[in-house]
Order: structure tokens, then C-alpha cells, then sequence
């Protein structure tokens, strides 16, 4: 039954992320989520609804604008393919739960968050503040419990002291971040942690291999791979946190 119910979740993590493009797009340009309505970005014509179907509309139109024939972003599928995985995940780990839905809010926010660092090279407050109050909130409620605000402010703090004192190699946007894995986490938060800045140091290896020395002004978004980390920790920290301990 949780298989069935993980799989009837998939169309709608779909529609969530087309919704969550639409975030990532204008957000950071304090663009209006309703008006207007979805359009080309090259061409503005506006979209119907038959070229708005999540992945579907990507794959008929072969990833281009059915009016001025302009590429579409790879942006938008990924973000819709990824979102509609990580809700069904969410079901499938929790099952039918408030946990679950929790849990899949907390993925779609770290999508939402990934994009638009990525593209604009910014965590929008007006995404990542909101998403960790109402996580905070939720857990708290659902698992009364001290240990989601601790989570959240030692997190924040351990990355605010490391941003300043590398303020070139990260921003304010991604102690925020860390706030929101912790509040989302709890005791798991240092998995997150962990396997962000050890997934960071891949790209930063291969830059470093290919441009030497330039390449410590080549800056890249740290937000995505934190998001990342707070994936792996959502489904794998316990199992990780208590394999690690048991290795002490």
C-alpha cells in the first residue's frame, strides 16, 4: 500500500515542481508568483496549457518554444523530475503521514533553493526564512521537542563562524540554509553538514586541476550541495550518524 501510495504522489510532486520553476524564476526578481501567466522567456508569448504540462510538454515540443523555436532551459524538466522523485520518496519513507508531508515541503524548498543559487547565485530570504519557520513549527508540533531550535542555531552558528572568516567562500544565504537543516533534521544535521562540504570539494577539486591557482577566484554556489547533503541526511542520517558513532 505504501508503494501505491508512493507512485499516486508522483503526478502531483510533478505539478509542484512546475510551480517550483516559476519560484525559482521569479523570486529573485520580486516578480509576482500569479500575474502573469507563465510565458517564453525569449519570446513572451504566453504558454497554453497544453505547453505547460510538466516533462510531457518539454519532451512533444523537444525542449524548444513552439512559437519562436528558442531553447527551453534544462532547468525546468530537472526541477520537476527531481521534485516529483524526492515527494514520492517522501511518501515512501514516511508513508501517508504528517511526517511525510513535512519531509516533502522541506525537499521541495531545498529544490526551489538549489535553482535559484545556481542560476541567480542567491538563497532568497523570502524562500529560506519562511520555509524554516514553518518547518520549525511543524516538528515541533508533531515531536515536542527542544532539539529542532538547538539543531537549527548550531547550525547557523557553525556556519556563520566559518563565514566570517572565509567571507569569499561563503555567504549569509547559506548560514540561512543551515538554519533551515537544522530545524528539518534535528540531530542529523551534522550528516547534512558532512556530506555537503565533502560533495563540494569534488568541484573544487576538478576547477583547482584544470585552472591551478586562478582557481581559487572561480566561486561556486555552495547552497546546492548543502541541499544535497540535507537530502542524504532526510532519508540516510540516522543509519550514517549511528555508523559513525559505532566506529568510535
Amino acid at each position: 500500500m505504501g508503494v501505491t501510495f508512493a507512485a499516486v504522489a508522483f503526478l502531483p510532486g510533478l505539478a509542484f515542481g512546475s510551480f517550483l520553476n516559476v519560484v525559482a524564476a521569479r523570486v529573485p526578481l520580486r516578480r509576482s508568483l500569479v500575474h502573469p501567466g507563465s510565458a517564453c522567456m525569449s519570446c513572451g508569448t504566453a504558454l497554453a496549457w497544453y505547453d505547460n504540462v510538466p516533462l510531457l510538454s518539454f519532451a512533444l515540443l523537444r525542449g524548444r518554444c513552439r512559437h519562436c523555436s528558442a531553447a527551453i532551459p534544462w532547468r525546468y524538466p530537472l526541477v520537476e523530475a527531481v521534485t516529483a522523485l524526492l515527494v514520492t520518496a517522501s511518501v515512501l519513507r514516511f508513508g501517508l503521514t504528517a511526517d511525510a508531508a513535512v519531509a516533502a515541503f522541506f525537499c521541495a524548498v531545498l529544490v526551489a533553493i538549489s535553482a535559484t543559487d545556481i542560476e541567480h547565485r542567491i538563497i532568497p530570504n523570502r524562500i529560506v526564512l519562511p520555509a524554516a519557520a514553518i518547518v520549525l513549527v511543524a516538528n515541533t508540533m508533531l515531536h515536542p521537542s527542544v532539539k529542532w531550535a538547538v539543531a537549527g542555531a548550531g547550525a547557523a552558528l557553525f556556519l556563520l563562524v566559518a563565514a566570517l572568516a572565509y567571507p569569499g567562500g561563503m555567504g549569509m544565504g547559506d548560514v540561512k540554509l543551515a538554519l533551515l537543516l537544522g530545524v528539518a533534521l534535528g540531530p542529523t544535521v551534522p550528516v547534512a553538514m558532512m556530506v555537503g562540504m565533502i560533495s563540494a570539494l569534488v568541484p573544487s577539486v576538478v576547477l583547482y586541476a584544470r585552472h591551478g591557482s586562478a582557481a581559487r577566484k572561480m566561486r561556486i554556489p555552495f547552497g546546492p550541495f548543502l541541499a544535497f547533503g540535507g537530502v542524504v541526511a532526510l532519508f540516510a542520517g540516522t543509519a550514517i550518524l549511528h555508523a559513525y558513532l559505532s566506529l568510535l
